[in-house]
């Protein structure tokens, strides 16, 4: 199919795709100074894993909250954590979308629950997710079982997750490998390379 009749059809085949969960917040809630602490260092880690997925034409997803409540503009969700002086502000710097990023908006916790994020997937050709953001006890998790359940290959790296209480992100880790037989490297450990290989493959 042309790139200019895609009649709603991703412009792009990709067996391996990137899906960062609320990394896009101003994180202005009870609890977002805590998260910060641990949301800092795993959004460098996870700028550096997105600068190699899309070296290799591995797709970026962005799922987000709902905080316009149906009203939201992506772009101005980036603009306000952009330029409000929000606490989520150095997250934002760091991820800040690309134009060529993809975007679903999400109105509960799991990335998968009344989104287009199935069908993008589908578009795009897509069986291996890598999956990260925040918070790991919540949002990544039950997006993390939703793909489970939907047969995606899921890999969680554990460095690029973070939740308000470190041990309870730790604890959401441990479920997803132990329960899920998830996936959870340390992000370092991650071969791009093999997981497109592999993907191409089946």
């Amino acid at each position: 199919m042309a790139d200019h009749d895609l009649h709603g059809n991703a412009p792009e085949h990709a067996p391996v795709a990137l899906l960062l969960v609320d990394v896009i917040n101003d994180l202005e809630f009870p609890g977002g100074e805590e998260l910060l602490a641990s949301a800092l260092p795993a959004a460098e880690r996870l700028a550096a894993l997105r600068c190699a997925a899309r070296e290799r034409g591995i797709p970026v997803v962005y799922a987000n909250d709902n905080f316009g409540r149906w009203r939201s503009d992506f772009r101005r969700v980036v603009r306000h954590c952009l330029e409000d002086g929000v606490r989520g502000q150095p997250i934002a710097e760091l991820l800040r979308p690309a134009e060529d990023d993809y975007f679903v908006l999400k109105p509960k916790h799991s990335a998968f629950f009344a989104t287009t994020l199935e069908t993008l997937l589908a578009y795009l050709g897509t069986r291996t997710l890598v999956l990260a953001g925040l918070t790991g006890d919540r949002c990544v998790l039950f997006t993390a079982v939703d793909a489970f359940m939907r047969d995606y290959r899921v890999i969680v790296p554990a460095d690029c997750t973070a939740s308000i209480d470190p041990e309870e992100n730790r604890q959401a880790l441990g479920y997803l490998q132990r329960v899920l037989g998830l996936d959870v490297p340390a992000s370092a450990e991650l071969d791009l390379d093999a997981l497109v290989r592999d993907a191409d493959g089946d």
